[in-house]
This record gives structure tokens, sequence and C-alpha cells, in this order.
């Protein structure tokens, strides 16, 4: 299974503002700049985010975005469903009658078994636990930074 620019940049973007939660509404333009995404693509990609209320949206000059829900509300499995639909590796685990054989294939059966495991993983993930991946991963790279501007003052 491979996620879409869609799932990728959809998770991306939620995370964002996850980070921001509790800061008021951030443009739409300041999440596509930190993230990278092209602003018309973000903007197509928020609204079935906005539809599905996870999130909320104002127009006009001070306008933005901000997640609706908690960040600990809000699973990867909803958002992933949303933007991609099924994670299925192949369309028989979730539509047995594309293939009559299903129940006697058995490598459908790994592949129902993939699908669980991905499942899963997302349905225990919250925009919450990005948040916290994050977070450690900045703090390891600020660290990373100090110690080459000390290595390279102590060459000096």
């Amino acid at each position: 299974m491979k996620l879409s620019a869609k799932g990728r940049y959809g998770t991306r973007a939620l995370l964002d503002l996850a980070l921001h939660w509790g800061e008021g509404l951030v443009p739409l333009k300041d999440v596509a700049r930190r993230q990278e995404i092209p602003l018309p693509y973000l903007e197509h990609l928020i609204a079935p985010l906005i539809a599905a209320g996870i999130i909320k949206s104002t127009r006009g000059p001070r306008g933005g975005v901000s997640l609706f829900k908690h960040p600990e509300e809000i699973k990867l499995s909803e958002v992933i469903q949303l933007l991609e639909g099924s994670i299925a590796p192949v369309e028989c685990v979730d539509n047995p009658k594309s293939y009559p054989c299903s129940n006697l294939c058995a490598p459908h059966d790994i592949w129902g078994e993939v699908k669980k495991a991905i499942d899963g993983v997302l349905e225990s993930t919250t925009l919450q636990d990005l948040v916290e991946r994050q977070t450690r991963k900045e703090a390891t790279a600020r660290c990373k930074v100090r110690e080459v501007v000390y290595r390279l003052r102590l060459t000096k």
C-alpha cells in the first residue's frame, strides 16, 4: 500500500495545525509554506476535512483554519480513510466478490492481515501522538546542531 500525495500532505497539514493548537486561526498560506505544500493543492485538500468536521475555516483578512477537535480526538485512521479511502492492498480484501476464489487464496489471507495491521496502527495513532513524535525529533535535531556548532568552535 502506498499513500498518495493527498494522504501524505493532508497528514502533514493536520500535524502543522496540531502543533499550533490553541493559537487561534492559522493562515492556510503559512501551513503551505511550512509544510512545502502548494497552496492551491492544500486548499483542495482541506475541503473534505472541513466537511468531515476535522478542520474549521474562517474567511476574511483575519481568517484561517484550525482543528475543530483536540488533536487527541483525531485518529489517523479517520484522516486516511477520508483522504485515501480504503487502505486494503488489494480490492478483494474489502470486496471478496471481486475475486470469487478469495476464500481459497492464501495470498488473500496475507493481504487481509496487512490491512488489519495497518488499520491497527492508524486507529491507535492520534494527531497528538504525531505532535509528541515531531517535538522529540525537533529536540534531537536542535541537540545535533548545537553539537556541530560546539565542535566547530573547538577546531578554530
